[in-house]
């Protein structure tokens, strides 16, 4: 049996294989700062893309989707702010995407949630 960390990178592994099928080029992974992690940063059609990777082996206690609660997208947000500021870049357009996996089927889902004003 995996360990939580071995688990999530799995995930993270399929997610990266994933997205780049779909054409999306990989910038960061893992990256962190003092309000938390964000699980791939990603350009896409113009897009800087801040991606939560999501997996769950069993549908027990919901999909892999239903897992990001309003607490886990704020601090997604914030980090992703932290982000834009750092590297100077809040000209360009962003979005939040989520690559939900439950046992064999992946889903991206493109404008998961949207940062309120």
């Amino acid at each position: 049996m995996l360990s939580k960390r071995e688990e999530g990178k799995e995930g993270e592994d399929i997610a990266i294989q994933t997205l780049k099928k779909e054409g999306y080029r990989i910038l960061e992974r893992n990256y962190r700062n003092l309000f938390g992690e964000i699980d791939i940063i990603a350009e896409e059609d113009g897009y800087l893309v801040f991606v939560e990777v999501k997996k769950r082996n069993s549908t027990a206690f919901g999909g892999s989707l239903m897992a990001i609660d309003e607490r886990k997208k704020q601090h997604i947000i914030r980090s992703a702010m932290f982000y834009l500021k750092d590297n100077k870049c809040f000209q360009r357009k962003i979005r939040f995407d989520v690559v939900g996996i439950d046992q064999d089927q992946v889903k991206v889902v493109k404008h998961a949630f949207i940062m309120e004003q």
